[in-house]
């Protein structure tokens, strides 16, 4: 059997990221436009295409939805707002403080429609008590940087910020609000979406600092005292948090659901490793190139191809100065495990189209990978060292670029294994 394998996988990749598309799943779940005043509020990568999809079915609307800069959408009547992700910046704090107000002082027959998604951890900035934006922009850098999972980071987010955690419905009460959330974490935990602004915390503050000290980050000293006052825990069975309906709509599962569905059309055996998956980037890569070397080796001369898929969030720890994210970095690492097997080519995306802090969505491997960077006279094992992956795939052409997605359901990876 003859495939181009990268294009196939591309292909895959793009029909992930369709089916999370809001403008093609949102108005399923959305219920007839309550009668009465109605205010939309959001934030992450996808919550602008969200309010768009919304004005769809219910015509304009009032509200405010913070994204990331370049994914703003056109919207009649909701402001649209554009901010920093990963590092929070001033434009984010100032429209979240402007949402806070926009909900507060609403009545009981009042509606609040809350679209969530990734991303609005950084996007929603509140930073309580004394804590500064400079304090909570070094703290995410630190973090981002520290190879800590995604709930641990956002389990500190919600014990130093006065709109995470339940805090942003906590504001709309006692306004009846329902929350539609796009899963971009592993689990599908709606507190962990966006560090949960419609849910209450299980965690506090000594968790917070038992995390940092974990991953050894040192925060600013207006933090660890607010940490160590108590934080600003917000319970899940709070009264002000007993009139919100959250709802995860689209999630990582989906999207796998749909990319086997397409390759299966194609005659291809597929094997889901799960879509949930944590862990170093590097690390995991070895383990999914010994699996698929495995497969590799146990497929009979014509046999049908093999594609391995699996979603979650993967994480890097920050040990040289290069520029990649958490899929690039898989690639390479797969790559270099790999080692120019033949029949064996591979794709590691971010669905919202950004991996890490570039625009860059990830990249795409295969047996003549290392032998196009040698011929560039790009060392990949350096690269690797040097967490340098999206350089080295700018090097050579592998880079997967897609623009903004408008949408967020975490990681794509798919390894195709063909005979030798």
């Amino acid at each position: 059997m003859t495939l181009d394998a990268p294009s196939l996988l591309r292909q895959l990749f793009d029909r992930a990221v369709e089916v999370a598309d809001p403008m093609q799943s949102l108005a399923a779940v959305l219920p007839p436009k309550p009668a009465g005043r109605v205010v939309i509020i959001g934030a992450g990568k996808a919550s602008a295409r969200m309010a768009e999809a919304v004005e769809a079915a219910w015509g304009p609307c009032e509200g405010l939805v913070i994204t990331r800069y370049g994914y703003a959408r056109p919207c009649a009547g909701i402001e649209i707002v554009e901010a920093a992700h990963p590092v929070p910046d001033a434009a984010g704090m100032q429209a979240t403080r402007r949402m806070l107000d926009l909900v507060s002082g609403l009545g009981a027959d009042d509606f609040v429609l809350a679209l969530i998604s990734g991303g609005g951890s950084a996007l929603l900035t509140a930073p309580a008590g004394d804590i500064t934006l400079a304090e909570k922009q070094a703290l995410t850098d630190a973090l981002l940087a520290s190879g800590a999972p995604i709930g641990e980071i956002n389990g500190i987010r919600k014990q130093i910020s006065a709109v995470k955690g339940g805090k942003l419905a906590a504001a709309a009460y006692p306004a009846r609000m329902l929350a539609l959330m796009i899963s971009d974490v592993p689990g599908d935990d709606p507190g962990d979406i966006a560090s949960g602004p419609t849910v209450g915390s299980t965690g506090d503050a000594a968790r917070a600092l038992a995390a940092l000290n974990r991953w050894n980050v040192t925060p600013p000293a207006s933090i660890t005292t607010y940490l160590t006052a108590g934080g600003a825990p917000l319970a899940p069975e709070d009264i002000r948090l007993s009139h919100v309906q959250n709802v995860i709509y689209a999630a990582p599962s989906q999207s796998l659901a749909a990319a086997a569905e397409l390759a299966q059309t194609a005659g291809i055996k597929v094997d889901i490793l799960g879509d949930a998956l944590e862990g170093e980037a590097r690390d995991v890569a070895r383990a999914h190139a010994a699996a698929a070397l495995d497969r590799q080796a146990a497929l009979p001369p014509g046999s049908p191809p093999v594609l391995l898929l699996s979603g979650g969030e993967l994480t890097v720890t920050r040990r040289g100065n290069g520029v990649g994210g958490p899929n690039a970095e898989y690639a390479l690492a797969l790559a270099i495990a790999l080692d120019a097997a033949p029949g064996i080519h591979a794709i590691a995306c971010d669905t919202d189209g950004v991996d890490g802090a570039a625009e860059v969505a990830g990249a795409l491997i295969g047996p003549d990978t290392l032998k196009q960077a040698a011929a560039k006279d790009v060392i990949a094992a350096q690269a690797l060292s040097d967490n340098d992956a999206h350089h080295f795939f700018e090097h050579i052409g592998g880079q997967v670029v897609t623009g903004p997605t408008l949408t967020n359901v975490n990681d794509f990876r798919a390894i195709l294994i063909q005979p030798r």
